[in-house]
């Protein structure tokens, strides 16, 4: 299955904050329940964490969503 680019222009965006730029979640108080009740990996390793930093090519699975991709657009 092919992973779906979510783009950030910050250097890192926290787990809980992704999941909300990636429409997986509508509100950023949604994280923690969502996390607890979700399987999730962050790059093929389990992550329950809603503050943990996601940079430049990070991979995200989550369960019943798919794969993402963690994308830094750089600002001129």
């Amino acid at each position: 299955m092919e992973k779906k680019k979510v783009t950030i222009t910050t250097e890192y965006i926290p787990l809980g904050q992704f999941l909300k730029l990636a429409e997986i979640i509508d509100t950023g108080g949604q994280a923690k329940i969502f996390l607890a009740q979700t399987h999730v990996e962050v790059n093929e390793e389990p992550e329950n964490r809603r503050g943990k930093k996601l940079y430049n090519g990070d991979t995200v699975y989550v369960e019943g969503f798919g794969t993402y991709e963690v994308l830094r657009q750089t600002v001129k």
